[in-house]
C-alpha cells in the first residue's frame, strides 16, 4: 500500500512512517497541508493518515479536497481531541476513521490496513499461482505447503504481481506501488529485488519478464476461499 502521512509534528511524523513502512508499506511525509495538498495531486495514495490540527491548510480543508477529488483515497484522521463532537465532526468532513492521539500505534496499523482495503478493489484472502500461496493478512508466502521467507520490498512486489491476475506490471507501477517518493527512478531497485525474489521462489519460475513492458505471474489467478 501507499501511504501519505500528513503531520506538523515532525518527530510523530517521522516515527509513524518508520513504523508503516516495517509493516511493509511504502510511506510519503508532508509536514503541512499544503505539502500534502501537492504530494495527494501527483501520486494516488491507498491511505492518507491526517493530523487534523494542521498550521496553514487545515486537515478539515485537506481532507475535503481529497474527498472532492473522486479518488478511492481514504483518510484517517489524527487529533489530540477524542471527544464525541470532535469525532462526528472530523467524519461528517468525509474522513473514514478516526485516532485520538495518544493512540497505540498497533491500532494505528490495523486501522490503516482496513482502511486499505477498501482503497482498491475487493481483495481474496489468498492469492495464488499454481502452487504458489500469499496469504496479505498473515502477510506470508508458501510454495507447495512450504514458507518462504522473503522481505518486506519481496512480498511487496509479488503481492503486486499476483493482484493483477495475470496482467503486466510496469517497473514504473512496482517503483511507485511498494517504494516511495525516496526511491531513484533510474537505479536497478525493482530489477535487483525481482532476481532475489525469483531465486527464492525456485523453480519452475513463476515472474515472467515481458521485454519493454514489466513483468507478470501469467498464472496467477484470485482463491475464492480463505484457508481454514
Amino acid at each position: 500500500m501507499r501511504i501519505l502521512v500528513v503531520e506538523d509534528e515532525k518527530p510523530l511524523a517521522d516515527a509513524v512512517a518508520r513504523g508503516l513502512r516495517r509493516d511493509g508499506m511504502a510511506v510519503d511525509v508532508a509536514y503541512d497541508g499544503e505539502s500534502g495538498q501537492e504530494k495527494a495531486a501527483i501520486t494516488r495514495y491507498d491511505v492518507v493518515v491526517l493530523d487534523r490540527d494542521l498550521p496553514g491548510m487545515s486537515g478539515d480543508d485537506l481532507c475535503r479536497d481529497l474527498v472532492g477529488s473522486g479518488e478511492l483515497t481514504r483518510v484517517i484522521m489524527l487529533t489530540a481531541s477524542g471527544t464525541v463532537a470532535d469525532r462526528v465532526a472530523g467524519l461528517s468532513l468525509g474522513a473514514d476513521d478516526y485516532l485520538a492521539k495518544p493512540f497505540a500505534f498497533p491500532e494505528l496499523i490495523a486501522r490503516v490496513r482496513a482502511l486499505g482495503r477498501r482503497a482498491t478493489p475487493a481483495q481474496p484472502p489468498l492469492l495464488t499461482a499454481e502452487d504458489l500461496e500469499l496469504d496479505p493478512a498473515r502477510r506470508t508466502v508458501t510454495r507447495s505447503g512450504a514458507e518462504i521467507e522473503l522481505t518486506r520490498k519481496e512480498l511487496g512486489v509479488l503481492e503486486v504481481l499476483l493482484s493483477a491476475g495475470g496482467a503486466v506490471v510496469s517497473s514504473e507501477e512496482l517503483l511507485e506501488r511498494v517504494w516511495d517518493e525516496n526511491a531513484d527512478p533510474f537505479t536497478t531497485t525493482v530489477r535487483v529485488t525481482m532476481m532475489t525474489l525469483r531465486k527464492k521462489l525456485g523453480e519452475p519460475g513463476v515472474i515472467e519478464t515481458v521485454v519493454g513492458s514489466g513483468y507478470r505471474v501469467p498464472s496467477a489467478a484470485r482463491a475464492e476461499h480463505a484457508r481454514d
